[in-house]
């Protein structure tokens, strides 16, 4: 059975989904040499999130999203440096 995959290079969408559910990340894609992509296992608490993101149902602490923003553009930019 396949594993099914939500990709998004959407940042604020990234560091949402990191904030309360970072065990969903599965990879750091960056074949593309233009923008890189943030892999998440997909699961039906997954697709509640992404639902509730864009309808602007969300609340978060506001401290732990921008902290997860610049944990999210570490992982993007750490590999560029290697």
């Amino acid at each position: 059975m396949e594993t099914q995959h939500f990709k998004t290079a959407d940042l604020a969408l990234i560091a949402v989904i990191l904030l309360l559910m970072p065990e969903s990340l599965e990879v750091v894609d960056r074949t593309n040499p233009h923008r890189v992509f943030f892999v998440f296992n997909s699961s039906k608490k997954l697709e509640i999130l992404l639902d509730a993101f864009w309808k602007q149902e969300l609340k978060v602490e506001p401290q732990a999203f921008f902290n997860q923003i610049k944990i999210a553009k570490t992982r993007i930019y750490v590999h560029e440096q290697l």
